[in-house]
């Protein structure tokens, strides 16, 4: 527990045999996480049984996608803080604790993968994905009145459980920009959000989103085509 709140930790799984096992032990090495939900999204090979020799429940999702997967783990964690990670290895579990430590402050805690001196060496982060996050999140962040922002696809953030129930309504993405529908909701509905440096690591695996040029270049326009289409409709949410 957090400050007398429960924490959840939500791990989208598509074909992780290789690394969910760890990635769970890794949140169940830590004392404040009180519950770990992976969401097995039509894995093939043998991620359910990794899962089942451990602590984490175990959830499923037919619909294909990294959004589908987040959101049906956003419906099934029951705690009041509400983290989603990845369990290909590529964060470590210790930096829940800087998102939880800006929880009192924050309604929504961003992660960033493009700190220079948290990029560790093999981190699939190279210049060109390193850029294309930097100015997708800029536009992100002029067009829609957002705080400081320097990456637009990062998987670990934290919500509580209150604003969570506030932008479901308006969540539309079942794809991998969901994460970028998450944030753009979140700004809509004038939710307190926050960006903090995390550590990136190399991937246990081959990416199914920047693993190619050509789906960096997908997922990459389909952000900018989101935040655009956002830009264009009439602003709701609570008054300032």
């Amino acid at each position: 527990m957090w400050g007398g709140s429960r924490v959840s930790v939500i791990l989208p799984a598509f074909n992780e045999e290789a690394n969910v096992g760890e990635a769970v032990a890794d949140f169940e090495r830590c004392d404040y996480v009180d519950e770990i939900v992976v969401v097995d999204n039509n894995s093939t090979d043998g991620t359910a049984a990794r899962v089942a020799a451990t602590s984490a429940r175990l959830v499923r999702e037919t619909r294909q996608g990294l959004g589908w997967a987040l959101r049906r783990g956003l419906e099934e964690a029951t705690g009041d803080y509400l983290i989603l990670a990845e369990p290909d290895g590529t964060f470590l579990a210790r930096d829940a604790l800087k998102l939880l430590a800006y929880a009192d402050d924050f309604n929504v805690v961003l992660g960033t993968r493009t700190t220079r001196e948290l990029l560790w060496s093999e981190a699939n982060m190279g210049w060109f994905l390193r850029l294309g996050n930097i100015l997708v999140a800029k536009m992100l962040e002029v067009l829609h009145g957002g705080p400081s922002l320097s990456d637009c696809g990062c998987t670990l953030r934290l919500i509580d459980r209150a604003s969570y129930a506030m932008i479901k309504p308006h969540l539309s993405v079942g794809g991998s920009h969901f994460l970028v529908d998450m944030t753009l909701s979140a700004l809509a509905q004038r939710l307190s959000v926050i960006e903090i440096p995390v550590n990136y690591r190399g991937r246990v695996g081959v990416s199914k989103i920047t693993g190619t040029l050509r789906g960096t270049l997908t997922t990459g326009g389909r952000m900018i085509a989101l935040i655009v289409g956002h830009r264009l409709r009439p602003r709701r949410g609570r008054p300032r």
